[in-house]
C-alpha cells in the first residue's frame, strides 16, 4: 500500500508563488538548545549530581547530549547490558521504549579509570536505522556502574511499516538503472573508436534499512560496482531503493580518496540524507610462515628506513609482511599491484597479486620506486601511533590485518591518488611530478584513519558527516606526519597535506590541502549535491579540519590529539554535521578536563571557522526562491510558457516525490499535479499548458501528463526499465530518452493527442540515441549508428526531426574523434555541445538552421574564453549552459555555473555573450529556460536543495 500523505497542510504551505520559510529551529543545531532538567534520584554508591545538561535531539524526543550525570546502570552483566538497562529506567528522559529490542551493541570501547562506551544501532521493527546510533558511556565503581552521559542520534517518530513491496532483483535492477543514468546524465557521447560498451554494473543486496526521514522510509539497500561503460572509470555506488515504489532515493560514491576525483557534476540536487557504508569484505589474510625478520630499505626521499620483514619460504624470498606489531596471523602486509588498473581494486582483492618481495631482507630500488618501502613503514608508524597513543589495536580496534597496495595505476597510465575502500589502502603509481601517493605519511596516516574512522563513528562518506570524515583524516594523518617528523604546531607550513609528493614543487606549491590556511571558514560552504565530491566531502572538509588544527595549535598536540581520538569514538555518530561535531569536540574536551581556558580556546576555534549554532542562516543567494527545500533526488526542473514545474517531498524529505507548477513570475498559488498514489513523481517539463513527468512505481515506469488547467491524468506510455532524466514537452509533442534491457540508450516522442503513436529511435546494440530536446512541432537528438563494412566503423551526427513533416534531417556530422552532447531547440535554431578536442577542459556551443545552414560556434571550445559546457537549455532569446571547470582544488569557480548567450546574435556582436547568471556560491544544476533571459534551477548554496529563479543574468561575478 501507498504510503498516506497530508496534502492539505503542503498545499496551504504555498502562497504567492514563495514556499513558507522552514523553521529556524530545523536549521539550528541542537547544540544551542542545552537545557537543565531535575537530575534523577542519585543511585547508593554514585555521586550526588549536580543538575543534567540536556541538548534535545532533533525532531526525535531522544536527547542529542546528556552530560553532568552520575547515576547507577543497574544489573552486573556486560556494559551493553547494563546500559540498556540504564536507559529502559529512564523512558521519560529518553524516550527509548524498548532498549532491550531496539538497541543492538556494535561494540564497546573500554579506557583507562574503568570507563566503558558502549555504541548501539537502532532498529525499528527490526531493520536498521540510517545514522541511528547511541551510546552511553560509564564507569565501573564499586563493583557497579555509573552512567557519566549519554549521546548520539536516536528516531522516535518512526512510524513506516517494514515489508517491502519490491524484491531484491528488483531493486538491484533499478539500482543498477539509478547509477547508469547518473553517469550519463550530461555526459557526451562516446567518442568514435571507443563506442560504449556493454553496462559492466552489478547490483547486491545489502538488506532492508529504515531512512529516518519524518515517519521514516523503508529502503532497499545495493551496492553497485563495476566500470562506467563510457569511461571505464571504477564505480561503487550505494544506492538505496523505496522499497515501495523502487525509486532510487539516495545513491553516493563509497570510494574514499585522498584527492577529490574531478568528474563532471550531475542533474540531481543537494541530497538530504546519507548512508551507512557497505560492509566492509572479508580482509584477507597473509599466509603463515615462521617468524618475523629486521629488515631494511630506502624511502622516495632517500632515507633509509627499518622495516619489519618476513621471510616466506614457498617464494624464498623476504616480504613485506610485519608480524611484530599484530597477534595470530594478523599482519600489516604490503602487495605489489602490478600496474593494475584502480577500477579493478575497488571493494575486490585481485587472487594472481602477492607481497612485496626480494631476495635479502634489504628492499632494493624496485620497492622503493614503487612506493612499497614507504608504505610499508608508514603503516607501522600509523599503527604504533594509534597504538601508543589511545591503545587502539589496528584499524577496527581488535588486531585486524592492514593491507597496502602500491603500483596501482589509471588504466595503465600514471594515478595520482589513493584511497581506502573499507578493506585497504590502494596507492596511485603517481606521475612525472607527484611521487607514488605512499611517500606522503600524511597520506598513509590519513588513509588508514578512514578504516579506524569506519571501525568507530562510521561517519557515512557524504555531505557534512563526509566531510567531517576527510577532515579527521587529514587530521591525524598530518598529527602523525608531524609527530614523526618533529615538526612544531606552530609551523606554517604543519598544515599543509601532501607537500612531501612532489618531485620538483616546494611544499608549499605540492601541497593539496592547507588546514592552517585560517581562510576557509563556513562562509565558504559549498552547498553542491551527491554528484560533485559526494556532497562536498573534500571541498568542505576543511572548514572543521582548520577547526580542529587551531586547537591543535592552542592545546598542544597531546591534548587535542587525545580530545579529537575521544569525540570521534566516543561522542560522533554516522550522520552527524558539523554542528554535532562541535558539539563532539567539544563534550569530549570536557571530559577530559580541559582547563576552562582550554574550552574558550576550543569554542574560539569553531566559531573562527564560522562553525556555530544556526551557520547555515548565514549563507546568501542572489536569486528568487520559487520552492524551497525541494529535498528530491535526481530530478530536473523544467520551464516554458511563463510556468515553471519541479518536485518536491515533504520537508522531512519522507514523503514519495509530487510535481507541482507556479508562474514564472512568482505570483499566485502552486499547482498540485501528480496524483497521491505512492509513487514517485520525478523529471516534469512544460510548456506552460502541460506538464509531462514521469512515476516510478513497483511496476514500471509511466510518462504521465496533465493540463496546467486541470484535468485527468493521463498515462501516456510505460516501460519496465528505467528512463533519462531530460523529458520535454511542447504543443502536442512529447521527448524523452529511455534505456532498453542491457541499458542501450533511446529516444522516443509521441503526440499528447494521440500516444499510442509513438516514435523509438535507437536503443540497439548498433544504433543508439541521446539527448532529445522539443519545440515548434521539432525534435532534435544525437544519433550514433554503426556504418556497414570493414573495419566497423559508426556515424556521430546531430540530427532534426520536423514531426508534421515526417522528416528525419542530419544537421552536421561530427568531425573525427569529436563528442556529442545535450541539444536545445526553439523556434528559429538547433542548439548542441560537442567537444572535439579530447582533454582540453572545454567545449564548443554550436547553432545552426534547421537544415543545418549557417553553422556557428556561440561559445567556441578554444580560446581564453572557452568553457566547459555540459548542459543546455534554450528560450527565443537566450540560450543558457550549465558549466564545469576541471580543477584539482576543488573551489567555487570550479563547480556547477551557469552562463548565458544571445540566443540569435552573432558571436562577433557586441553583447552577444551575457555572462554569469548567478553569483550563488555551490553548484547551480538542471537550468530550464523561461521566457527571455529568465531562468529557473536547482540550487544547493545553502546546503539544501531550492528551486530558485532570475529573470536576466548577473553579468560578472567578483
Amino acid at each position: 500500500m501507498p504510503r498516506s500523505r497530508t496534502r492539505s497542510t503542503r498545499a496551504r504551505a504555498h502562497t504567492n508563488g514563495r514556499s513558507r520559510r522552514a523553521s529556524a529551529a530545523v536549521l539550528i543545531s541542537a547544540a544551542a538548545l542545552v537545557v537543565s532538567v531535575a537530575p534523577a534520584t542519585a543511585a547508593q554508591g554514585a555521586s550526588p549530581p549536580g543538575p543534567a545538561e540536556v541538548v534535545p535531539g532533533q525532531h526525535t524526543a531522544t536527547p542529542g547530549m546528556v552530560q553532568g550525570i552520575r547515576e547507577e546502570a543497574p544489573g552486573a552483566g556486560s556494559a551493553a547490558e547494563a546500559a540498556r538497562a540504564y536507559l529502559a529506567g529512564k523512558q521519560s528522559r529518553y524516550g527509548i521504549a524498548a532498549p532491550a529490542r531496539d538497541l543492538d551493541p556494535v561494540g564497546t570501547m573500554v579506557g583507562g579509570g574503568g570507563q566503558e562506551t558502549v555504541r548501539f544501532q537502532q532498529k525499528h521493527q527490526g531493520v536498521p536505522v540510517l545514522g541511528g546510533q547511541y551510546l552511553v558511556r560509564m564507569e565501573k565503581k564499586d563493583g557497579g556502574r555509573v552512567v557519566t552521559g549519554t549521546s548520539g542520534q536516536y528516531f522516535t517518530g518512526l512510524r513506516t511499516g517494514t515489508t517491502a513491496a519490491i524484491s531484491d532483483d528488483l531493486a538491484a535492477e533499478r539500482a543498477v538503472d539509478a547509477v547508469l543514468t547518473d553517469l550519463r546524465a550530461n555526459k557526451f557521447t562516446p567518442r568514435p573508436g571507443s563506442e560504449e560498451s556493454e553496462p559492466q554494473l552489478t547490483g547486491t543486496a545489502r538488506g532492508l534499512v529504515v531512512l529516518p526521514a519524518g515517519g521514516g522510509v523503508l529502503a532497499r539497500h545495493i551496492t553497485v560496482r563495476g566500470k562506467d561503460p563510457a569511461s571505464a572509470e571504477p564505480v561503487a555506488r550505494e544506492v538505496y531503493i523505496d522499497a515501495q515504489a523502487g525509486y532510487p532515493v539516495l545513491q553516493y560514491s563509497g570510494i574514499q580518496t585522498f584527492g577529490a576525483p574531478v568528474t563532471p557534476a550531475g542533474t540531481g540536487p543537494a541530497a538530504r540524507a546519507a548512508s551507512i557504508p557497505a560492509p566492509a569484505p572479508a580482509v584477507r589474510l597473509a599466509s603463515s610462515p615462521a617468524s618475523g625478520v629486521a629488515g631494511t630499505g630506502v624511502r622516495l626521499d632517500g632515507k633509509p628506513v627499518e622495516l619489519q620483514v618476513d621471510r616466506d619460504e614457498t617464494r624464498n624470498a623476504y616480504v613485506l609482511r610485519d608480524r611484530s606489531r599484530l597477534q595470530g596471523d594478523n599482519v600489516l602486509a604490503t602487495w605489489d599491484a602490478r600496474g593494475k588498473w584502480a577500477s579493478d581494486l575497488v571493494g575486490t582483492w585481485p587472487e594472481d597479486i602477492l607481497e612485496v618481495a626480494s631476495p635479502t631482507p634489504a628492499f632494493g630500488t624496485e620497492a622503493t620506486d614503487s612506493g612499497a618501502v614507504d608504505a610499508h613503514w608508514a603503516a607501522g608508524q600509523v599503527h604504533d601511533y594509534f597504538k601508543n597513543n589511545f591503545g587502539r589495536d589496528s584499524l577496527d580496534g581488535h588486531g585486524m590485518t592492514v593491507n597496502s597496495l602500491v603500483g596501482v595505476t589509471d588504466y595503465g597510465q600514471p594515478y595520482v591518488n589513493a584511497f581506502w575502500d573499507g578493506q585497504k589502502m590502494v596507492y596511485g603509481t603517481g606521475d612525472a611530478e607527484y611521487r607514488p601517493l605512499s611517500a606522503g605519511l600524511d597520506v598513509v596516516g590519513h588513509e588508514m584513519t578512514h578504516g579506524v574512522i569506519e571501525h568507530s563513528a562510521g561517519l557515512v562518506y557524504a555531505g557534512q558527516s563526509g566531510a567531517m570524515n576527510e577532515a579527521i583524516a587529514d587530521y591525524f594523518g598530518n598529527a602523525i606526519e608531524n609527530n614523526v617528523n618533529g615538526t612544531p604546531t606552530d609551523s606554517p607550513d604543519s598544515g599543509l597535506l601532501g607537500e612531501r609528493l612532489c618531485r620538483t614543487k616546494a611544499p608549499r606549491d605540492c601541497a593539496l590541502r592547507d588546514m592552517g590556511d585560517g581562510r576557509t571558514t563556513a562562509k565558504s560552504f559549498l552547498g553542491v549535491g551527491f554528484g560533485t565530491d559526494n556532497g562536498g566531502v573534500h571541498l568542505n572538509s576543511t572548514i572543521f579540519s582548520g577547526a580542529l588544527w587551531n586547537i591543535r595549535q592552542d592545546l598542544g598536540a597531546t591534548v587535542a590529539d587525545r580530545v579529537v581520538y575521544k569525540a570521534l569514538t566516543e561522542y560522533l555518530t554516522p550522520i552527524d554535521g558539523f554542528t554535532q561535531g562541535r558539539a563532539a569536540v567539544l563534550a569530549a574536551a570536557k571530559d577530559l578536563k580541559v582547563p576552562a581556558s582550554g574550552l574558550k580556546a576550543v569554542q574560539r576555534a569553531f566559531n573562527g571557522h564560522g562553525i556555530a549554532p544556526g551557520w547555515e542562516l548565514a549563507l546568501g543567494v542572489d536569486s528568487d526562491r520559487l520552492l524551497d527545500r525541494v529535498n528530491t533526488s535526481n530530478s530536473r526542473v523544467g520551464a516554458g510558457g511563463g510556468w515553471w514545474t519541479a518536485s518536491q517531498s515533504n520537508e522531512a524529505g519522507s514523503e514519495p516525490y509530487s510535481v507541482w507548477a507556479g508562474r514564472a513570475d512568482g505570483k499566485g498559488r502552486l499547482k498540485l499535479m501528480s496524483p497521491n498514489d505512492g509513487r514517485y513523481h520525478v523529471n516534469p517539463a512544460t510548456d506552460g499548458k502541460t506538464v509531462v513527468w514521469q512515476a516510478y512505481g513497483a511496476k514500471g515506469v509511466d510518462i504521465l501528463a496533465r493540463p496546467l488547467t486541470g484535468g485527468p491524468v493521463r498515462t501516456l506510455w510505460h516501460t519496465s526499465r528505467s528512463v533519462g532524466a531530460s523529458t520535454s514537452v511542447d504543443g502536442d509533442t512529447v521527448a524523452f530518452p529511455y534505456y532498453n534491457y542491457g541499458g542501450r540508450p533511446g529516444i522516443a516522442y509521441l503526440s499528447l493527442k494521440d500516444p499510442a503513436n509513438v516514435v523509438q529511435l535507437g536503443g540497439g546494440t548498433y544504433h543508439r540515441t541521446y539527448f532529445p530536446s522539443v519545440s515548434h512541432g521539432k525534435v532534435v537528438y544525437q544519433d550514433m549508428q554503426r556504418v556497414a563494412g570493414r573495419p566497423v566503423t559508426y556515424q556521430y551526427t546531430t540530427r532534426v526531426v520536423d514531426v508534421s513533416a515526417g522528416t528525419d534531417t542530419v544537421v552536421q556530422e561530427a568531425a573525427a574523434n569529436a563528442s556529442l552532447g545535450p541539444t536545445a531547440v526553439n523556434g528559429t535554431h538547433v542548439y548542441w555541445l560537442t567537444d572535439e578536442k579530447d582533454g582540453d577542459g572545454s567545449t564548443a556551443l554550436r547553432r545552426s538552421g534547421f537544415d543545418g545552414s549557417g553553422v556557428v560556434d556561440l561559445s567556441p571550445e578554444g580560446g581564453p574564453d572557452a568553457l566547459n559546457a555540459y548542459d543546455l537549455t534554450v528560450s527565443e532569446d537566450a540560450v543558457t549552459v550549465g558549466t564545469r571547470t576541471y580543477d584539482p582544488e576543488f573551489r567555487n569557480e570550479s563547480l556547477a555555473k551557469l552562463w548565458q548567450f544571445s540566443a540569435t546574435a552573432s558571436p562577433s556582436d557586441d553583447g552577444a555573450r551575457k555572462g554569469r547568471v548567478s553569483c550563488n556560491r555551490g553548484d547551480q544544476l538542471s537550468a530550464a529556460a523561461a521566457a527571455g533571459g529568465q531562468v529557473v534551477w536547482i540550487d544547493a548554496t545553502t546546503g539544501v536543495s531550492q528551486v530558485v529563479t532570475r529573470t536576466r543574468p548577473t553579468g560578472r561575478c567578483a
